[in-house]
């Protein structure tokens, strides 16, 4: 099991990351935007500057909804392989049987 400062640390990037999302994006598009002047544009990186950086949706790891573990993490499931495997053992994921030859 992970830390739960690194869970819930992890939790609050991505709430961050959720409500400046629409104002990233404007003040991306406009510095990015080659028509506009470029004070304007220069002004628009400056703004995005001083928003948080955890307010950057790269700042968040992907981890386990069941133990929290960032690594060997399977997007599809939210689970790490660890747990993918424990769940599979027992037959609670629907269509994975343990493989034996």
């Amino acid at each position: 099991m992970a830390k739960t400062s690194s869970v819930e640390r992890n939790e609050k990037r991505k709430r961050l990351a959720k409500k400046f999302a629409a104002r990233r994006a404007k003040l991306k598009a406009v510095a990015i935007d080659e028509a506009l002047p470029p004070e304007e544009r220069f002004r628009a990186r400056l703004k995005l500057a001083e928003l948080p950086r955890n307010a950057s949706p790269t700042r968040y790891r992907n981890r386990c909804e069941l133990s929290g573990r960032p690594r060997g993490f399977y997007r599809k499931l939210k689970l790490s392989r660890i747990a993918l495997r424990d769940l599979a053992s027992k037959g609670q994921v629907p269509g994975m049987v343990k493989s034996s030859w």
